[in-house]
């Protein structure tokens, strides 16, 4: 995940708001603990302050005394933290726990009403902060009255100590909490990118052929999303047919006037201007390559480019895919040919021509080899790769497809092959190397057209036997290697299927 992923920007702000509501909760639950620690202090102080006061007695010479034990040790020992004192403001008498030592808790001098508990907090014999309790009363010592002060404090560092305790009793809890509360958050952001994931999973298999469309199932946020791209893909669809016809119409046009131009040739040869009617002729079969590659390659590029956004120039001259459109490309929705059985068809109809009838073509090809690319547009590409082998092979044509991360389709021939500074030069606009052999050059710039248009890539070297060796660098419907089949020679048919 990137810093531009949803994903990742969701759960950061779940990680964010969680960590900040559980820093929330863990200062909110420690505060509230030690408003309940000090409740309960408060309440064991008050208690000890009625103990107190409960066993308050007289001695003979009319003097206050206390002499219960009281249950709590630390009472009893030095500056324990834990603090009584009782004095007479009648007839000035001070006792305090042994705690206190020789100290004395200054108390505020101030009038407080009969029986009213006050807090204060004050500054021990340790130096510590004392939390503590008093209360004034009326005490009747026979005929007399006496007005008692009796004070209970306590060292806050215990409350304090046992708010730190509790945050670090409940840490590992609030950690554990976050963690469970992370884990369904990430759940949450799946469930809920799920049906992003469901769009992204749909448009792949319109690039691989598999559906034509979108299904209208989606979420309510989600289904105009589907619905657009439906829409774009309808749109392109028609753009598609529009091109197709524009296509045929030229095609019907200037087929027409070729015709024409032929058949004015033949009319000066009938009169006698021999020269004339030859470069008349050889105009006229020139334009025909020259339409008949730019058809081929608006035809091409209208089907494949405009539904796999692979523009002109996507794929380099001998390496699939390094231009804007680079990458594993798929065929447009509703395409996917069979390489096997479109290299069978192209196979038995070049068996029936003069040169083709007296090789032997070496088939070594998966059972079932699908690849992105629409039926007529492998059959343009495949048939012309195969012609220039057999124009150009002496006995024998062998073709290899291997199956993988690509598809790799190897032709080879054991004709004179080519010389190696000519193999980067092959399939470009307008080179033929050999003019007594009809359309080797512009068979391979086809070639390169329609691999250009699908984002495939077509390699030249020389073959193991002898001649040239074209590799097809195809891009392949599903990485998964399928069984092989080898066959030595293909049973020759009637004719093409």
């Amino acid at each position: 995940m990137t810093r531009r992923s949803l994903r990742f920007r969701l759960l950061l702000a779940a990680a964010l708001s969680i960590g900040l509501a559980l820093l929330v909760a863990g200062v909110g639950l420690t505060a509230l603990f030690e408003r309940h620690v000090q409740r309960r202090v408060e309440v064991a102080l008050d208690n000890t302050l009625g103990l107190i006061l409960g066993h308050v007695e007289t001695a003979p010479d009319g003097r206050i005394r206390f002499d219960l034990p009281l249950a709590d040790p630390r009472f009893q020992t030095p500056l324990s933290g834990l603090y009584w004192q009782l004095e007479d403001q009648v007839r000035p008498t001070l006792l305090r726990s042994r705690s206190l030592w020789d100290a004395v808790l200054d108390l505020p001098a101030d009038v407080l009403p009969d029986g009213t508990l006050h807090r204060h907090l004050l500054a021990g014999p340790a130096g510590q902060s004392l939390l503590v309790l008093e209360r004034a009363v009326v005490y009747r010592a026979g005929s007399e009255d006496r007005r008692l002060r009796v004070a209970v404090g306590l060292d806050r560092r215990e409350v304090a100590a046992a708010r730190a305790a509790f945050a670090v009793d409940v840490l590992p809890y609030l950690v554990l909490l976050g963690a469970v509360l992370m884990l369904a958050a990430w759940v949450q952001v799946r469930v809920g990118l799920a049906p992003l994931d469901a769009v992204r999973l749909g448009v792949r298999a319109i690039r691989a052929g598999q559906v034509r469309r979108l299904p209208t199932d989606y979420p309510d946020e989600v289904l105009p999303l589907a619905e657009e791209v439906n829409t774009l893909l309808e749109a392109q669809d028609q753009a598609i047919e529009r091109a197709r016809a524009w296509t045929a119409d030229l095609a019907h046009g200037l087929k027409t006037l070729l015709v024409v131009l032929a058949a004015d040739a033949q009319r000066l040869r009938a009169a006698g201007h021999l020269e004339l009617a030859e470069d008349l002729d050889t105009l006229a079969q020139t334009m025909r390559r020259r339409v008949d590659r730019e058809l081929i390659r608006a035809r091409v590029r209208a089907r494949a480019g405009a539904l796999t956004g692979v523009g002109p120039g996507s794929g380099s001259r001998g390496e699939p895919g390094t231009g804007p459109a680079s990458g594993p490309i798929r065929g447009p929705a509703g395409a996917g040919a069979d390489l096997a059985a479109t290299l069978a068809r192209v196979i038995r109809a070049l068996e029936r021509t003069p040169k083709g009838s007296h090789l032997d073509w070496d088939l070594d090809c998966p059972a079932a080899a699908p690849v992105p690319i629409l039926l007529e547009d492998l059959t343009e590409l495949l048939g012309n790769c195969l012609e220039n082998a057999s124009n150009w092979a002496a006995s024998r044509v062998g073709i290899r497809v291997t199956l993988g991360e690509r598809v790799l389709v190897q032709i080879e021939d054991d004709g004179p092959g080519v010389p190696d500074e000519w193999l980067a030069d092959l399939g470009q606009r307008g080179l033929r190397l050999d003019e007594r052999t009809p359309g080797f050059g512009l068979g391979l710039a086809i070639a390169h057209d329609i691999c250009d248009a699908y984002g495939a890539g077509i390699r030249f070297a020389r073959a193991a036997l002898g001649g040239l060796a074209v590799t097809l660098d195809l891009p392949p419907v599903r990485p998964a290697v399928r069984p092989r089949v080898r066959s030595a020679r293909l049973p020759r048919g009637p004719g093409p299927d």
